[in-house]
């Protein structure tokens, strides 16, 4: 390859970032006619992200059906349930997930072929991976911490629930009135399970479409235990005090299974890496400090 080839290459790269930043700019401006769709989401994500979020999103929208049709319908849905899991963090939805995969993607890809260029083979890789996988890191780490915090609240929330109800009041008042003095994710999903049932959706299906949005066994737990206790007649605040307890006794469960792995993890470490090492300081210490002529012993 002659010498200059590289050069214009970089050159042709950087004119084509400028012109995708200019383009950017004016499409963000622009009083572009979006599906009604896509216009929602934007809508959504409007007012509940940042700025930062909002343009990508304004960027990458027009190329958001493109992405969903090479996607396919099987992964669309894969990716739907994925982010219905998260809590569609910031007002994400399916259609702001195309943007910004296409906007990231971009820009992944375009520093990689610059960095490639310029003999940067680490940089070039980091930069793929940030196009590639930057949107799936964000909702893979929001699943997790909405999990997390749904199982900490449950067992306090059902032992209020039980109480509110052994007061007197109806288990959908009582549902009701609780879930006004919580906030986050949890009480989130009981608001949207509130407000099917007002729009007319049966009880029992309003909770197994709590059950299918939350990829948590302490939620399965309690949506099981309220159907089977509806079917068979049984107390409901001796259900939800009893579950209550059970959903303890598995955080415990848990606890002491996470910490029995954590010990032969820190020991490996420990064996892997602090022993040599700390070996090689006493061993350089010893050495350094008897005085030894190495030039006597290299012979120079």
């Amino acid at each position: 390859m002659p010498p200059a080839l590289p050069a214009v290459l970089l050159a042709l790269l950087m004119a084509l970032a400028v012109w995708g930043v200019f383009a950017g700019v004016r499409m963000y401006r622009a009083e572009a006619k979006l599906p009604d769709d896509l216009t929602l989401a934007l809508e959504v994500g409007a007012t509940r992200t940042g700025a930062a979020h909002s343009l990508i999103d304004r960027m990458g929208m027009r190329y958001a059906p493109a992405v969903l049709r090479l996607m396919g319908p099987a992964l669309v849905a894969r990716y739907r349930r994925r982010i219905d899991l998260a809590g569609n963090p910031g007002g994400l939805t399916i259609d702001r997930y195309a943007a910004r995969r296409a906007v990231y993607g971009f820009l992944g890809a375009l520093g990689f072929l610059v960095f490639l260029l310029r003999g940067q083979y680490l940089v070039a890789l980091l930069l793929l991976a940030f196009g590639a996988f930057w949107t799936e890191v964000g909702i893979w780490s929001a699943i997790r911490i909405r999990k997390d915090v749904i199982e900490r609240t449950l067992p306090d929330f059902l032992d209020v629930l039980a109480v509110v109800v052994s007061a007197g009041l109806g288990f959908r008042q009582a549902l009701d009135r609780v879930s006004t003095r919580y906030e986050g994710p949890w009480a989130d999903e009981l608001r949207i399970t509130l407000r099917q049932m007002d729009l007319g959706m049966g009880r029992r299906e309003a909770f197994t479409e709590l059950r299918r949005r939350n990829d948590s066994e302490q939620v399965a737990m309690f949506v099981t235990a309220l159907q089977q206790g509806e079917e068979l007649g049984a107390p409901i605040v001796d259900t939800l005090v009893s579950l209550a307890k059970d959903m303890r006794r598995t955080d415990a469960q848990n606890a002491r299974r996470k910490a029995a792995r954590a010990v032969p993890k820190a020991t490996l470490m420990i064996t892997t890496f602090m022993v040599p090492a700390t070996m090689i300081l006493l061993g350089a210490g010893l050495i350094l400090g008897s005085g030894t002529d190495f030039g006597t012993i290299t012979g120079e």
